[in-house]
């Protein structure tokens, strides 16, 4: 019974980096400035240097940005939530900052890059995710 809880919760976790990372490279393939580096041509070497930098975002995500989130409520308030779109971008941003001393990663090339790849990477998460959760799940 809890291998199948196991099971389940590792099935998630890849999906949701799998999505992270389709999200990625379509922000890679729309937004000027957002670029993986390091596949040489290569596409099996692209696709797992996404999903590397899939995992790296989402660890930015979880531990970076509920502390970003909670220091910049004031912001949140005050520009009725637009101020996510910044807090993502800078997200987006230090994904890029911590891949940037390696030959392979998410090289951005300045904010407007970030937030614009962010909106991107969001909405293209969003869509994904949607589509891919049950009936009833979206019900819920």
């Amino acid at each position: 019974m809890a291998a199948a809880g196991w099971h389940n919760h590792d099935m998630a976790f890849l999906l949701r980096v799998i999505i992270s990372a389709v999200a990625l490279w379509i922000a890679t393939l729309i937004v000027p400035g957002l670029e993986i580096v390091g596949t040489h041509g290569e596409t099996g070497r692209k696709i797992g240097i996404l999903l590397l930098v899939a995992l790296i975002f989402g660890i930015v995500n979880a531990l970076v940005k509920p502390v970003v989130a909670i220091l910049s409520i004031p912001l949140y308030v005050l520009t009725l939530g637009l101020f996510h779109l910044v807090v993502n971008a800078l997200m987006l941003m230090l994904t890029g900052w911590i891949t940037s001393e390696t030959s392979w990663g998410l090289r951005v090339s300045g904010f407007w890059s970030a937030f614009f790849g962010a909106i991107i990477v969001s909405l293209v998460s969003w869509a994904l995710s949607s589509a891919m959760s049950s009936p009833t799940e979206r019900a819920a």
